[in-house]
């Protein structure tokens, strides 16, 4: 795709390192930049708030569906584990995305807030169990990463066993490095496998609950839902917890209040769904013909990438002076329009949950490392930490 300008790299250390420079850098192109998403492969982003609402709510000007664009990329590009085309809600447009989202908004309601609340509470406190003697943890590694994984694995009845490799495979696929694919394999063939026992012998789980759907799902169908469900699951999840901590932790507006209960909780979140939201750029569309939108002229088929953190940046609430605000109705941490997130509240929940279990038993944290020497995972989607090392007085066992 030729976009008539030299596209700004989004997916390396520079970047990772402070996005916010770069996003500021590209709004110099207008409402919709040129960028590089890995060596040699091309998008546009859109970093302007009003430009990223147009775009995700209009249906007729633009698709979900990547087939195209996919041609046009080597069919071992590491991006192809997240943008590549699969019979899922994520790249599905009308009635077959309503039918596919079905099966996952139906899967969710199931779970009832209180129950799945305690559930995070039980799980919360068994990980903080594992290093409260210590004095010190790395809450990505040890905290913050599994607590997603042990909800989730539980929801779909994965074993025990499987779980850590699974995270693995959800962890590799999403940096968009030459292992993704790899890892993607992974995780299709392990729910492959869970899909064909569930099919001989259902259980009380959701990975049975797809199985069974009424919209009667085929194999490959219920098995691209299930992997969506669980990236989608677990890697924002795990980087909402993750930033949200480094904020109550860095943030001089949070002294003293780490143990200030949920509404502290809460408040940490939202300002990281404007500011760092755990998936900084994706909602991956594509034009159904040629288009100038936004003073952009864009070619039907090119990919066009909506940057979250960009837009938000623009009509976020003010952070200075001492005052913490709200403002999570209108931000774009969950995207917008009929592909918008089905998953907002119970990850609401689960991370609230998380850092109200932790604060509270371990009210003393503090950074072990200083703030500027932290490192993010590299990558064009999501804003990562690599790790978040504490310290805290040890716990008697």
């Amino acid at each position: 795709m030729t976009l008539g300008t030299r596209p700004t790299p989004i997916y390396g250390p520079v970047f990772a390192a402070d996005p916010q420079l770069v996003y500021e850098r590209l709004r110099r192109h207008g409402a919709v930049a040129p960028v590089e998403i890995a060596p040699g492969v091309e998008a546009l982003l859109v970093t302007d708030y009003q430009a990223a609402l147009d775009l995700l709510r209009d249906t007729d000007t633009f698709s979900k569906d990547s087939r195209d664009w996919q041609r046009t990329v080597p069919p071992d590009s590491p991006l192809l584990p997240v943008l590549g085309y699969r019979p899922t809600a994520l790249f599905s447009d009308g009635e077959t995305h309503a039918r596919y989202r079905a099966v996952i908004t139906d899967g969710l309601a199931l779970f009832e807030p209180h129950r799945l609340q305690r559930q995070v509470a039980e799980v919360a406190h068994q990980l903080i169990d594992r290093f409260a003697a210590v004095g010190r943890a790395d809450l990505i590694a040890e905290y913050a990463r599994q607590l997603p994984a042990f909800v989730l694995t539980t929801w779909f009845g994965v074993p025990e066993r499987d779980s850590a490799e699974m995270v693995a495979a959800i962890t590799g696929l999403i940096e968009s490095t030459e292992r993704a694919g790899a890892a993607y394999g992974k995780l299709v063939a392990m729910v492959t496998a869970m899909v064909a026992e569930r099919r001989a012998h259902p259980r009380h789980d959701l990975a049975s609950w797809f199985v069974t759907h009424p919209v009667g799902l085929d194999d490959d169908e219920v098995i691209r839902q299930i992997t969506l469900s669980l990236i989608a699951g677990h890697e924002p999840t795990t980087n909402l917890i993750g930033n949200a901590l480094l904020r109550l932790l860095t943030d001089a507006r949070y002294a003293g209040s780490l143990f200030g209960g949920a509404m502290t909780a809460h408040q940490a979140i939202d300002e990281v769904l404007w500011h760092e939201p755990p998936l900084a750029n994706l909602s991956a569309h594509y034009p159904r013909y040629d288009i100038t939108f936004h003073g952009r002229e864009i070619r039907a088929g090119s990919l066009v990438l909506v940057s979250y953190a960009a837009a938000n940046s623009q009509a976020a609430p003010p952070t200075d002076g001492t005052e913490l605000r709200s403002g999570e109705s209108a931000h774009l941490a969950w995207a917008a329009g009929p592909h918008a997130c089905p998953a907002r509240d119970p990850a609401l929940l689960i991370a609230i949950t998380a850092i109200e279990q932790l604060t509270s038993r371990l009210s003393d944290l503090e950074l072990s490392t200083p703030a500027e020497e932290l490192l993010w995972r590299p990558g064009p989607f999501h804003r990562a930490l690599v790790h978040l090392p504490v310290r805290f007085a040890p716990l008697a066992g």
